[in-house]
């Protein structure tokens, strides 16, 4: 997983809502698509910019794709921002 993969894949607001439904639950391709107003060629590279980002899993069935959150990776992703910012870290020149 790479940081820059994470950090583009959440960039978008529709990526992000993608991410809070499968929070919910597995849902298939046209589930998913159900949900948005956008083209599902539009729809598919977001789809492969969160599963590039390692944070949803695909799964063929049939001729049916259903996606679920991966739940260690948007954990370790998150753990990654962090350290990014910092957070939980003292500021230079603050005392800790």
């Amino acid at each position: 997983m790479r940081i820059n993969d994470i950090f583009q894949a959440l960039s978008d607001p529709t990526r992000r809502e993608i991410l809070r439904l499968l929070r919910e639950r597995d849902m298939s391709a046209g589930e998913l698509a159900d949900c948005f107003p956008l083209a599902r060629s539009t729809l598919s590279s977001h789809f492969k910019s969160l599963r590039q980002a390692g944070l949803i899993v695909p799964e063929k069935r049939g001729t049916t794709i259903r996606y679920s959150l991966n739940v260690s990776a948007a954990e370790e992703a998150l753990g990654l921002i962090m350290d990014a910012l910092r957070v939980g870290k003292a500021r230079k020149g603050t005392p800790s």
